[in-house]
């Protein structure tokens, strides 16, 4: 896999970047730690509650033969056996102990087709236009800058390719809201924002929004699907 040195992007400045570091915005390493302490246990408490919305992203995604695809925060590799074995895919974690977990998934199944590289989603090391899906499941809501995140994955997705996210944002009910609230503290130690908001989340993608689809139990997890061309004004469907 070709990759370059690129200069770091300028800091963000913005109010919505303010907003989230008053809230305590962990760096890369602090997610790394969090992984570190529950990575063996991630399987157990998240691969049969999630693995609904998993395939469902692989089914919208409909890889066709010979794409390059990123997963960027492959985790512990749980939907690296569902992608077909004619497409090559790049699978990036920036936890080793998340890696060591995704290669044994790879030997595993025989997933020749699959390269696993430790690698910030925020610093992607990759040449322009180098993928033409990029499938970014559970990892939004953890990562510090999810700005940042999607700054990187348009650069490095062909254009009128496609990225898709999939991921817990915060509830509009006033009852599930008030339980977010409640558990934020709890999941601010494991390592995901309870109260992500989805269209600061919208904006900040500044891509075309395809469609939203509600997953995994009650539809409670969200699967975007963008286009990586400039974004019309996106709002979260009623």
């Amino acid at each position: 896999m070709n990759q370059i040195d690129k200069s770091q992007p300028s800091e963000d400045n913005s109010p919505a970047c303010e907003q989230e570091n008053k809230k305590g915005l962990r760096d890369s390493q602090d997610v790394v730690k969090a992984y570190r302490r529950y990575g063996r246990l991630y399987n157990m408490v998240f691969g049969p509650v999630m693995e609904p919305g998993r395939k469902q992203a692989l089914k919208l995604m409909n890889c066709q033969p010979g794409e390059r695809i990123l997963e960027a925060g492959v985790g512990t590799g749980l939907a690296l056996p569902y992608y077909p074995r004619d497409v090559q895919i790049i699978g990036i974690d920036v936890s080793p102990e998340m890696l060591r977990q995704a290669r044994e998934t790879i030997s595993r199944h025989n997933l020749e087709n699959i390269e696993i590289q430790e690698m910030d989603v925020q610093n992607l090391e990759f040449k322009d236009d180098s993928f033409d899906k990029i499938a970014i499941m559970y990892v939004a809501s953890v990562v510090p800058d999810p700005k940042k995140m999607m700054q990187e994955a348009r650069r490095v997705c062909r254009p009128d390719g496609d990225v898709y996210v999939l991921n817990h944002f915060a509830s509009r009910g006033r009852i599930m809201r008030g339980v977010e609230k409640i558990i934020s503290p709890l999941a601010n130690l494991v390592g995901f924002h309870s109260d992500f908001d989805m269209n600061q989340f919208l904006t900040d993608a500044e891509m075309e929004l395809v469609s939203v689809k509600g997953v995994n139990a009650f539809g409670y997890w969200k699967l975007l699907h963008f286009r990586n061309r400039p974004a019309a004004d996106n709002k979260t469907p009623e």
